[in-house]
């Protein structure tokens, strides 16, 4: 039964009431992150918090490791049922529907870039009358940074898919695919079989050249850290960030690694890294092979690696690029959650960056990095209500 009332959000006459916040299960398919973790759990409690935690036989977490530190278990996908005053935290977007959000949400919604139906998402909150708060627009008021990202182990994880894809493409004479990718134990097991696998690679993995394009942010550095540990010579790993491509695409460079790993964060229109054209036009001299976009931007009109129109998966990780027919094979990874690959790692950084935020949760109302996120929620909210008003959608 769903968590009712304020006394069961802990209050009494003699204490402070407690900030109640929910963790909602994840629905994404093969999604086995978690936002908070048992360990960041604890601290709110100890810091007056009462959280509520879904059970999800999905997660990375099992549900008795929240139960032990003195979280309160409810059903699996009960938000809808919580008390609309208690925060819903999670981590991917919500599945799609029409239903009105009431609740605050505190989540990745990918609509504040135009993305694929991001009237759509907003229009539920404006008609529940919610808020939205998006991890990816919790920012530092003084750094302007975001105060917690996946990027290191997205980056870390998408390096490791794009060297196993490319490892695969070796096999049955170049026409190998990769086949379904699972989450590993820990990172040593990760790289031990990355390592394992560029080893087939002709030549070896000496012989592996790599480009990682924004390779200064914390999504490159996980990218880069991964080829390293893999056994990539440093001279193999090219590092690009803002100045490298400061003079505009499609660049050559590109064609003349093996693997292509785009880490930017894209906020404004650029000119395309790579085009479908610009590969055929390489013909036979082309050496890349593998495209592994980690900004993962595929339904954003802005999108500077224009080679493939869809999200890859974890059963299925790669997509074929059309090279015209001209030249060798060349496969796309464009998964959006990498980082669950590594689940149990990559939600213990982010939670812990994310703690000092949550734990600001009562002060929302006068909390800059709140206030500000609530203001742009609020500034897209109004943009999604022009959009549908010129699509002839009542506001």
């Amino acid at each position: 039964m769903a968590a009712t009332a304020p006394e069961q959000a802990g209050t009494s006459a003699e204490t402070q009431p407690r900030q109640p916040i929910w963790l909602r299960c994840e629905k994404k398919p093969f999604e086995h992150r978690s936002a908070l973790t048992p360990t960041t759990a604890k601290t709110l409690i100890d810091n007056n918090f009462e959280v509520f935690v879904e059970r999800d036989p999905q997660r990375i977490f099992d549900d008795e490791e929240f139960e032990a530190v003195g979280c309160k278990l409810v059903p699996n996908n009960e938000w809808p049922s919580a008390p609309v005053e208690v925060p819903i935290i999670g981590l991917k977007e919500l599945p799609e529907s029409t239903d009105p959000l009431p609740h605050t949400h505190i989540q990745f919604a990918h609509c504040y870039k135009q993305q694929g139906g991001w009237a759509d998402v907003l229009r539920r909150f404006r008609e529940g009358k919610g808020t939205l708060y998006d991890l990816e627009f919790l920012e530092d008021p003084k750094t302007k940074r975001r105060v917690a990202a996946f990027g290191f182990h997205a980056g870390f994880a998408g390096a490791a898919a794009g060297a196993l894809a490319l490892a695969a493409q070796q096999q049955d004479g170049g026409k190998g695919v990769l086949k379904g990718l699972k989450p590993y134990k820990n990172e040593d097991a990760m790289v031990a079989e990355v390592s394992e696998a560029l080893e087939a690679y002709p030549g070896g993995k000496s012989n592996v050249k790599v480009l990682v394009i924004g390779a200064l942010g914390r999504c490159g550095s996980g990218a880069v850290d991964l080829f390293r540990k893999a056994g990539l010579p440093e001279d193999n790993i090219v590092k690009w960030d803002m100045a490298e491509t400061a003079k505009g695409g499609p660049f050559q460079e590109i064609l003349d690694v093996d693997i292509f790993v785009n880490c930017i964060y894209l906020s404004q229109p650029i000119p395309k890294f790579i085009t479908s054209d610009f590969i055929a036009q390489a013909g036979d001299s082309r050496k890349l092979a593998v495209v592994v976009d980690v900004s993962c931007d595929t339904t954003n009109p802005h999108n500077p690696i224009p080679i493939y129109d869809i999200n890859t998966t974890f059963p299925e990780p790669t997509v074929e690029v059309d090279t015209k027919g001209v030249g060798k094979r060349c496969t796309v990874v464009s998964i959006d959650h990498l980082p669950t690959l590594l689940p149990r790692e990559a939600s213990e950084q982010f939670s812990k960056d994310l703690l000092p935020t949550i734990l600001s949760l009562p002060q929302r109302a006068t909390e800059p990095v709140w206030t500000n996120a609530e203001k742009l929620f609020k500034q897209k909210l109004e943009e999604a209500r022009v959009e549908d008003e010129k699509n002839g959608i009542s506001a």
